[in-house]
């Protein structure tokens, strides 16, 4: 989990100031939804993805080769996608056209991916990751354009009525970890990102901390562009064990960074063998852990929380299926990256939209209708049946688009991500009481 650094100047991310961004956009997406289908003149006409046998035209976007979080494994996925289903007869017999964009970690060049979007007429960007929610979806709700399964990094994604989310995001991750500590660890100490996305990530461990009884996790801001820290692990390690009688944990919530900063955590825990760590699966995965040394990496014995089922289980066949037609060779592409999932799922959830449509013409403003009508998707198990009608929102003030707060909790042993609890843990209740604390 990883955004802009920020400077001395920026004030925290207040639940009030959230609220107040939440009704501004909901009004002014409702006007700009409402303009495009009443008028065509009064605005930019969403993108139209033909009739007939015409192609549709998607994106997904994401960083790629930065100092920061990449996920080029996401446009990549998005590709063989589109091969793969193109190679089995498309899509309700059209084709499917994916562009992909690289948002460089930078609030100007994802607000280009989106205006891009719209140029193209895409009747949906898909799948896609980025840190700078509010630069991208000014854009795409100007032109109608619909955001399937983004990767769920900001609060942004889950407050425009235009993103159609199929996790719950950070939020729910890290209110699931804080239930899953909160059961076996002493005092708490959270590394994050000293960013204003990073500045929210307290708040949600704590909330998953307070369901067990658990006392807050002491806050430790980190660059998420350090090179080492071992500085921030001493400290870290030290709070972990303020209270001697309880094993403490270490949680490390800072995204491609998560690794750098396992290798000082490795170093000097040797003699702090009783703490326990902590994650999440957006800060790590399995081939993460083996290229770490497997059983004798650092993240052995972690508590990790994840949104699906662990790479491992055998709703990803049709996933590893595609993958091995179409990508096979490609290490851009790991299937037991979060961000690989989480687009292969986006990519099914848009095929589901684009058949209910039958001979109807695919475009932006229909797909947008079908989601917002009630259409149901069935994901094969890899999270429960998504849903996006208003009946089918957490009540979270904070994340009112948000519909899926589902998480699994894992454990690595012996090397391997595992799971600890059968099925998913719904987090909806403690996402909603996090709002009033």
């Amino acid at each position: 989990m990883t955004g802009s650094r920020r400077t001395r100047t920026t004030p925290p991310v207040l639940p009030q100031r959230i609220r107040t961004r939440v009704r501004t956009r909901v009004l002014f997406a409702g006007a700009v939804a409402a303009c495009a289908s009443i008028v065509v003149g009064c605005g930019v006409v969403p993108g139209v993805g033909g009739s007939g046998d015409a192609p549709i035209t998607v994106m997904t976007w994401a960083p790629q080769d930065t100092a920061a979080t990449n996920k080029p494994g996401m446009p990549a996925m998005a590709q063989a996608y589109a091969r793969w289903v193109n190679a089995h007869g498309g899509i309700n017999g059209h084709q499917l056209k994916v562009l992909t964009c690289n948002d460089h970690n930078d609030t100007v060049y994802a607000a280009k991916c989106a205006r891009r979007a719209a140029s193209e007429n895409v009747v949906a960007v898909v799948g896609s990751y980025s840190q700078h929610g509010r630069s991208f979806l000014a854009p795409l709700e100007g032109a109608g354009i619909p955001y399937i399964g983004g990767y769920g990094v900001t609060d942004d994604e889950f407050t425009s009525p235009l993103s159609y989310p199929i996790n719950g995001g950070e939020a729910a991750l890290l209110a699931g970890l804080g239930e899953q500590l909160g059961k076996k660890c002493g005092p708490v100490a959270l590394i994050r990102p000293d960013t204003v996305a990073g500045d929210q990530l307290p708040v949600l461990l704590d909330s998953g901390l307070k369901t067990e009884g658990h006392a807050s996790a002491t806050d430790q801001r980190a660059a998420d562009d350090a090179t080492e820290y071992s500085g921030q692990t001493k400290i870290a390690l030290g709070r972990a064990t303020s209270a001697p009688a309880n094993q403490g944990c270490v949680v490390t919530a800072l995204g491609d960074r998560t690794a750098t900063f396992m290798d000082s955590f490795r170093r000097i825990r040797q003699n702090y063998p009783q703490v326990g760590t902590g994650t999440v699966l957006s800060s790590i995965d399995q081939s993460l852990i083996d290229s770490s040394g497997g059983a004798s990496s650092p993240y052995e014995g972690a508590y990790v929380t994840g949104w699906y089922p662990v790479a491992t289980d055998a709703r990803w066949a049709p996933m590893r299926k595609a993958i091995k037609e179409q990508a096979f060779g490609d290490n851009r592409i790991d299937p037991a990256d979060a961000g690989v999932q989480t687009t292969w799922i986006a990519y099914n959830v848009f095929k589901a939209v684009v058949e209910s449509l039958g001979d109807g013409k695919v475009t932006a403003l229909t797909v947008r209708r079908a989601l917002d009508n009630g259409l149901k998707v069935s994901t094969g198990g890899l999270t429960p049946t998504l849903s996006w009608r208003y009946e089918d929102l957490i009540a979270a003030v904070d994340f009112p688009r948000l519909i899926n707060a589902n998480v699994t909790f894992q454990v690595v042993r012996k090397g391997q991500l595992t799971s600890t609890r059968g099925g998913f843990v719904n987090m909806a209740k403690t996402l909603e009481n996090a709002d009033s604390n």
